[in-house]
């Protein structure tokens, strides 16, 4: 996927203390052995990330990591009610109620994954801001392909899928939210996982899949940098998400597309088809068995699997 967002390369001078969001030694340090107990993990040196984010002309203004939260994205929420700027960021080294789409919970050990938050106030029609999950998804795949050196693919409208022993399997989410006069765009990205502590069968990590990296500072630095890149192009475009190339980029690597679906609408309605084409406004579009072309715009979607016995899709 293109645009490529820049990569610096160096290690920007790691500080030797872990930090939290003021940059003093974490909270936690006398707990369980202190926070340099589990070595496979080392917590987020903010220090570091604030000297390679926060920039003149960078549409990051702020950036904090706290030891442990409920939702960056509620936090988030509350702080942009309170006039946080655009570029705001959240990180949380643990999310011990963290939320997905259709309210889902999940969680992970500390310091396992990123689970980020952003605040956004996109300057373009606000019919196009649907888009901005889908973006994220694109940043996300773009950034990890250059950092981590894995293919993602993109399963409609939220989740970040890596193939692993042929299966694919979910590494990350997106949940965007309205707050205020903007947008909390909240990100969460298996690391570190091991098999044994992945919620779900069909989950998987970042060091399951064989990535190059699982330092997060580079990988957060990554995707901060990625997500910025494509909020501009997209921004400049006045949110046309085909002049921009996200439609592009983003249908290029969806594997909803062209696969067998059902689409579990709100109301305890569903609907079957093929996954076509995503349209002007970011909805996936259904060909029904009955020749329908049924756009959908909110819901869960399932892959469908050929059942090679009966014929049909389970």
């Amino acid at each position: 996927m293109t645009p490529q967002p820049p990569e610096n390369q160096d290690k920007d001078g790691r500080s030797p203390e872990p930090g939290d969001g003021s940059g003093a030694p974490g909270a936690s340090a006398a707990a369980g052995g202190g926070r340099w107990s589990d070595l496979e993990r080392p917590p987020l040196d903010v220090r570091a990330l604030r000297r390679a984010l926060l920039r003149p002309g960078s549409l990051w203004t702020a950036l904090d990591v706290v030891d442990a939260t409920g939702s960056t994205n509620t936090d988030l929420a509350l702080r942009a009610a309170e006039g946080a700027p655009e570029g705001t960021v959240l990180v949380a080294e643990e999310q011990t109620a963290a939320r997905g789409r259709l309210d889902r919970r999940w969680s992970a050990p500390p310091r396992s994954g990123i689970f980020v938050s952003v605040v956004l106030t996109p300057r373009v029609p606000q019919e196009r801001w649907g888009w901005l999950p889908l973006l994220a998804g694109v940043a996300v795949a773009t950034a990890l392909s250059r950092a981590a050196g894995v293919d993602t693919a993109l399963k409609w409208p939220n989740d970040v899928l890596l193939t692993v022993d042929g299966a694919e399997r979910k590494a990350g989410g997106i949940l965007a939210e309205r707050a205020g006069d903007g947008i909390v765009l909240g990100m969460g990205l298996n690391v570190s996982l091991h098999e044994d502590e992945l919620p779900v069968p069909t989950a998987t990590s970042l060091a399951l899949a064989g990535a190059h990296t699982t330092d997060r500072d580079t990988l957060l630095r990554a995707v901060l940098r990625s997500l910025e890149t494509w909020y501009a192009a997209w921004q400049d475009a006045d949110g046309d998400p085909a002049a921009s190339g996200l439609q592009e980029a983003y249908a290029a690597g969806c594997a909803t597309l062209g696969r067998a679906v059902r689409a579990e609408l709100p109301g305890d309605r569903t609907v079957r088809g093929e996954a076509v084409a995503l349209d002007g406004d970011g909805r996936l579009i259904l060909a029904t068995g009955d020749g329908v072309q049924q756009p959908v715009g909110a819901g869960d979607i399932v892959h469908l699997r050929p059942d090679t016995e009966g014929g049909g899709y389970s």
